[in-house]
């Protein structure tokens, strides 16, 4: 039997590590079934930008008071991204949730623990994607019941921008929304981005799988697509300075920040 003293030293160096260009940190909700199997599809297998995610509780049942409940949380799930890590940009994934909670507390809340970290989330980041595609009269689309629909169209009729028309496909159950198949996503997208007052469709909810359907419904309706997986990984790579343009991940990419 060798003796404890028998264990080899290795030599090491250390560099870097992940994330050279830029780290992005992601607090994606218990219930999320797609943010991050679509942040793969943008990000792909890199070593450059590196993405760390944590998850934060969050009732099955998507309602004004189950949202705004979230922000008791929010402070200790963006503990567990350790400031160690030195990100540069952080991300709360839920469109919603920003709306009903509102953009500048999510900020707070985050900045309790990381104050040097620059934050967005799917609602801001899908304002400056409007801004940066040039889009005045937006077509809307959500999963949510219709109070949380009727709020983010409000919200974003104060930020002066003009929802032409707002659709749903009313599930409050977030496990459904996740299930909604992309051929329907696909097809609404067609429908109401058919509508002639509207220069370009917003698919809100980052549980819906609109990734993959964005490339063909711009080629169809020949105006950009924009939803929250795209717009929050769009975002977070701009703010954090990368410029890349990820094949078929839609018009927004080929965009800068205004």
């Amino acid at each position: 039997m060798k003796a404890d003293n028998d264990v080899k030293m290795l030599d090491f160096s250390t560099d870097g590590g992940l994330g050279s260009r830029a780290r992005l940190g992601l607090i994606i909700l218990q219930t999320d079934q797609t943010i991050e199997h679509e942040f793969a599809g943008v990000f792909g297998m890199r070593s450059d930008v590196a993405l760390y995610a944590t998850r934060i509780p969050n009732s099955m049942t998507v309602s004004p008071r189950s949202l705004q409940q979230m922000a008791v949380n929010l402070p200790h799930a963006a503990e567990l991204l350790p400031p160690r890590f030195e990100f540069n940009v952080i991300g709360f994934a839920c469109t919603s949730g920003a709306t009903m909670i509102g953009e500048n507390r999510v900020d707070e809340l985050i900045r309790k623990i990381h104050p040097e970290v620059k934050i967005t989330n799917p609602l801001s980041a899908c304002k400056a994607a409007m801004t940066a595609l040039k889009l005045n009269n937006i077509a809307m689309i959500t999963p949510y019941n219709i109070d949380v629909t009727l709020e983010m169209q409000t919200n974003l009729r104060a930020s002066g921008f003009n929802i032409s028309t707002a659709s749903t496909f009313n599930q409050s159950d977030d496990f459904e929304v996740a299930r909604i198949s992309e051929d329907s996503i696909l097809n609404a997208l067609l429908r109401v981005g058919a509508h002639k007052e509207c220069d370009g469709v917003f698919v809100a909810c980052t549980s819906l799988r609109a990734l993959k359907v964005i490339a063909k419904a711009e080629a169809i309706i020949n105006k950009p697509v924009i939803s929250s997986n795209q717009a929050l990984a769009w975002h977070m790579m701009r703010l954090a300075g990368v410029g890349d343009r990820p094949k078929s991940a839609g018009r927004l990419f080929e965009t800068i920040l205004y």
